[in-house]
């Protein structure tokens, strides 16, 4: 992997809206008007933000009738545990262990 990509990837992390839908989407699959009931977000800013997650994999998308319910996708799920583990054992980065 070139270390050009790594930018990409974090940078879609680094958005406080997509880490919200990440963590909502952490606990249970969601359609576009669950997450914006949740977030209490209006949905053409939700809809651009989880276009972003889609565009680098983070979420993936399943047609249900009408909806699409978004979940994360299986690649995502053991990067996010591995950075609830690193924040839990982090003690020298004041902004990990919060």
């Amino acid at each position: 992997m070139k270390f050009s990509t790594y930018h990409v990837f974090f940078s879609k992390l680094s958005n406080p809206l997509r880490i919200k839908i990440i963590s909502s989407l952490d606990e249970k699959p969601k359609s576009v008007s669950e997450l914006s009931e949740k977030l209490r977000i209006e949905q053409s800013k939700l809809s651009h933000a989880l276009r972003e997650l889609k565009e680098c994999n983070i979420v993936t998308a399943k047609k249900e009738g009408k909806r699409r319910i978004y979940s994360l996708s299986q690649t995502i799920i053991p990067i996010l545990r591995l950075i609830e583990c690193h924040s839990k054992n982090c003690n020298k980065c004041k902004g990990c262990g919060r």
